[in-house]
């Protein structure tokens, strides 16, 4: 793991020299933000135009109007969202950079990846939850499947013949792939992708029967009238997909890990700056014109305290670890 840069350390050592004196976090973070200073900046694991980078920039939007800022979002894809995460972990802790990710940055890339740059409890402070969004099982028009019972029949009438994309080797879509094979006890090929995108192109081609695919993505490949959507990975159903039932109420336990983006500082941020933008995140993430837009693409918008996200994290964690030992999936 990187050590912090010298104006973190010096930060950070302004930060408890104060607290000796027992002013610092409300010496350092009263005035924060500064109206009219430096922007608030949220970065995102993912480039500009996807689903992730939509919800944070209605989320930027609103977020500026309410403190009187500026909040800018700004991409930084590669390496399964490492390199976002890391860059944010070096970070000054001083409210002014803020990390928009997914559950599998902190729950899930530690278990599936030999090196992650970053410690997710370490190097990180909870901000909040921003929206749960699950991941769906996606099968082409070309499978004579109506459900998921009928999906397995398909599969175990064709040992070896029927493939699965996923977005990559050791991505979440991978892994509950090899979980759905695995409880389901049949034999599939995985086929991995650089990305959804690709895919779902493949999807939607007929070139592999199925994938699990985030909510969003699914909706629109559903409406190309050569996808099916078949079953929600989640505990419930969505508002976005009413219809479809989940794994369990199909008779298939297990496949419902949870699945969530959120917001996050580097480690050690002051108490006052993380109630701040909570309370403020709270707010937008309860605009209607906000949670209208998470649903439309698969999502429930909501926030939740600090120690509740951080909580939902560990949790996450942990069930991530046990589901990819369960699979025995090697670290690449």
């Amino acid at each position: 793991m990187k050590k912090p840069c010298g104006t973190r350390r010096a930060f950070g050592a302004a930060l408890s020299a104060a607290a000796l004196l027992g002013v610092a976090p409300l010496a350092l973070a009263q005035d924060f933000p500064v109206r009219g200073g430096k922007p608030i900046r949220i970065v995102v694991g993912f480039t500009a135009g996807g689903g992730t980078d939509a919800q944070a920039r209605i989320v930027a939007q609103k977020l500026g109007e309410m403190l009187g800022t500026g909040v800018i979002v700004d991409n930084k894809p590669g390496a399964s969202t490492m390199l976002a995460a890391s860059e944010v972990a070096r970070a000054l802790p001083d409210g002014y950079t803020l990390l928009y990710a997914p559950s599998s940055t902190m729950a899930q890339n530690p278990h599936t990846f030999s090196q992650v740059p970053y410690d997710p409890f370490k190097d990180f402070t909870a901000i909040s939850m921003g929206g749960r969004g699950p991941l769906v099982l996606s099968v082409s028009t070309t499978v004579p499947a109506r459900n998921v019972k009928e999906l397995i029949a398909y599969v175990k009438a064709n040992p070896g013949k029927v493939s699965y994309a996923s977005f990559g080797a050791g991505t979440s879509s991978h892994i509950y792939g090899e979980a759905f094979v695995k409880k389901a006890g049949i034999d599939a090929v995985h086929i991995p992708y650089k990305g959804g995108s690709d895919a779902a192109k493949d999807l939607i081609g007929g070139r592999v029967q199925y994938m699990f695919d985030s909510a969003s993505s699914a909706i629109i490949t559903s409406g190309t009238g050569k996808v099916k959507i078949l079953a929600i990975a989640a505990n419930a159903r969505i508002a976005a997909l009413p219809e479809v039932p989940t794994f369990a109420e199909q008779g298939l336990t297990g496949l419902d890990l949870p699945s969530w983006l959120g917001f996050y500082g580097p480690a050690h941020m002051p108490a006052p700056v993380v109630a701040r933008l909570n309370a403020a995140l709270t707010q937008v993430l309860a605009m209607p014109q906000v949670r209208e837009f998470y649903r439309s693409g698969g999502y429930e918008a909501g926030a939740s305290t600090p120690e509740e996200f951080a909580g939902v994290t560990r949790s996450t964690y942990e069930r991530w670890g046990a589901m990819v030992q369960q699979v025995g999936l090697a670290k690449q």
